[in-house]
């Protein structure tokens, strides 16, 4: 097997250009580059294709609550598109700060930080289309515009008020405009540390901030109209 050499994408121009030589490609062809095996799906490998992609194209950040590409100020997100080129499910953008929040402001939020600029790369995610043999498509930048960043800070601040009033348990999925907040845990024996209405700490899961899929779709026309 050859020797895959991580990339270092040293502007927005060259890691544009990486994202341009995998466009159109197989996930099967892409993953025979960096050596490793395709799953049989995607029920326990849910980040597969994330990770397979920071390989390729030389992400940073690890598990930092910071762009993926630091040097660059540019985070990675994969957008599974269904045969209607319409998103199949939301995109996790970051972890809930459910403790150590007190005058955390929006422009010093992981949210902020992971949003500001966007590489997003398409991937085919119709279930008729074996995983190896789906495709990557072409990628493109994205920040949000004044009334988008907007939306995103009040749906941040509305999550925020409650969470810092002890509030957590009481959010749904059905909360907030373009974020939601859920559960993010592999099952519910994980656990971590949160402020109950009391303002004592308690143990409860950890949670999420994700983007709607109603978002993702409006970057989507956005873009492609």
């Amino acid at each position: 097997m050859s020797t895959f050499i991580r990339p270092f994408p040293k502007s927005q121009a060259e890691l544009l250009e990486l994202c341009k030589n995998i466009a159109g490609m197989a996930l099967s062809d892409l993953a025979e580059r960096v050596n490793c095996t395709v799953p049989a799906d995607l029920k326990r490998d849910k980040g597969w294709i994330g990770q397979l992609l920071e390989r390729l194209l030389g992400t940073t950040a690890g598990n930092l609550s910071e762009p993926d590409f630091q040097h660059l100020g540019i985070e990675l997100k994969t957008i599974p598109l269904s045969a209607n080129l319409r998103a199949k499910e939301t995109t996790y953008v970051c972890t809930v700060p459910l403790v150590n929040n007190i005058g955390l402001q929006w422009q010093d939020s992981c949210v902020y930080k992971k949003l500001s600029k966007v590489l997003w790369v398409p991937i085919e995610a119709d279930p008729a289309i074996q995983l190896g043999e789906r495709k990557v498509g072409n990628a493109f930048l994205w920040s949000p515009s004044e009334d988008e960043m907007d939306n995103l800070q009040n749906d941040w601040e509305e999550f925020m008020e409650l969470i810092s009033l002890g509030q957590v348990e009481s959010i749904t999925a059905h909360q907030g405009e373009w974020l939601q907040i859920r559960p993010k845990a592999a099952n519910a024996s994980v656990v971590t540390t949160g402020i109950g209405e009391n303002g004592l700490e308690k143990q409860t899961l950890p949670r999420g901030f994700y983007l709607r899929t109603t978002f993702t779709n409006h970057i989507l026309q956005s873009h492609f109209k």
